[in-house]
């Protein structure tokens, strides 16, 4: 942990902040995968509105 102390003897602590990195871009197979969970949520929200439709 990083502490400063000020002029009046008030401390500061500060955490260690962690390593920056670059993300990469996504596979194509994780395209894929986030393609087919796009698909799933728009289909289960859908549902749920023509669901809440029809109940109410």
């Amino acid at each position: 942990m990083y502490t400063t102390v000020n002029e009046d003897g008030v401390l500061n602590n500060y955490a260690t902040e962690p390593q920056m990195y670059y993300s990469e871009y996504p596979a194509i197979w994780e395209q894929r995968r986030y393609v087919i969970q796009g698909a799933v949520a728009t289909v289960l929200v859908t549902a749920l509105v023509l669901f809440a439709v029809v109940v109410s």
